[in-house]
């Protein structure tokens, strides 16, 4: 297989063609300056009969406007090819993240049924080995659901089952089911405040959100996990924001996280393996809810929060009232 060339050669590939472009515009500027300095000093020295034209300005300009052009031309060449190089890589890293993840739990099944297949053993093993082929079997399941879940949301083919509620009933509802799903307890895990509203959400939707915000803080927390869900009502807004003790995310990369394929690495932090969708989706799914995510962290080891905003429902709101009619159609 062909090796693939670094990010470090076609850098250095632009770098040299744009110091050659402007070689060349030097060298153009040069080449008239020069002439029509030995024109100024010269020009009335030389016979009658001897004719020189003048440099042309017209012309002059038109050629470093050209030159500019296809500099910048190659520019944006460039660009456009190291944006497809970064996304290729990010594609690989992909592919090889989900390799992993399809891998590991088939492995495991496998290692089981060869185990039952070969050997006498006891019922209670058997038991224990059908419930880990179980997990690993959900755990397949949810990978491909969420690979499907992506296609739908860039295909905008999602059919949300939209409906108006309570809002703090159904938020802190699905909260505590993640809260359970994920075997936390009170010391780990609490909800403060109170939404005073309705709202318009498809709640499998939403738990998908919640369930992958609360996943990352238990994946990237060093010691004992401390969730924290905070809720209130503002300038007719839903805020729900999500605080972990974990590894926290650098600044630079608060905007990237929202990214398909998009994944922090650092030598510091725990081997955390994954496909680099689950922000995305994320995103997605809260986007189609008229929603938005953000996310705030003060640096290394201080956490994360990762703030919701869902518009509150009203009758005369028109963009939710459109997901209740789209709801209606669908049914």
């Amino acid at each position: 297989m062909k090796k693939k060339k670094p990010i470090v050669y076609y850098f250095s590939l632009f770098v040299a063609a744009q110091i050659a472009w402007m070689g060349l515009l030097g060298l153009w500027i040069y080449i008239y300056v020069s002439n029509y300095i030995i024109i100024e000093q010269v020009g009335d020295q030389l016979a009658p009969q001897i004719t020189i034209d003048t440099p042309n300005a017209l012309v002059f300009s038109g050629g470093i406007v050209l030159i500019i052009g296809i500099a910048m031309g190659m520019s944006l060449l460039f660009r456009n090819l190291g944006m497809q190089i970064k996304l290729t890589q990010m594609y690989d890293t992909f592919i090889a993240n989900i390799t992993h993840e399809l891998k590991s739990p088939l492995a495991s099944i496998q290692l089981y049924l060869q185990t039952l297949n070969s050997r006498d053993v006891p019922k209670e093993k058997q038991k224990d080995f059908l419930n880990s082929m179980l997990n690993d079997s959900k755990r397949l399941q949810n990978l491909i659901d969420s690979i499907l879940e992506i296609s739908a949301l860039e295909q905008k083919r999602i059919a949300h089952s939209f409906q108006v509620y309570d809002a703090h009933e159904i938020v802190t509802k699905l909260f505590n089911d993640s809260k359970f799903q994920f075997k936390l307890n009170d010391e780990n895990f609490r909800i403060e405040g109170t939404l005073n509203s309705k709202c318009v959400i498809d709640p499998n939707a939403i738990k998908i959100v919640i369930d992958n915000l609360i996943d990352n803080a238990i994946k990237y927390s060093f010691n004992n996990v401390r969730i924290s869900v905070e809720l209130k009502n503002e300038n007719n807004k839903i805020i729900i924001m999500v605080n972990d003790n974990g590894i926290g995310i650098p600044a630079d990369e608060h905007r990237q996280i929202f990214n398909k394929f998009h994944r922090i690495y650092r030598k510091d932090i725990p081997s955390v393996k994954g496909t680099g969708l689950g922000l995305y989706m994320v995103r997605g799914i809260v986007k189609s809810h008229k929603g938005k995510i953000s996310v705030k962290s003060e640096g290394l080891n201080n956490g994360s929060s990762f703030i919701l905003e869902f518009p509150v429902y009203q009758k005369s709101n028109r963009s939710l009232n459109k997901l209740l009619i789209k709801n209606k159609k669908s049914i």
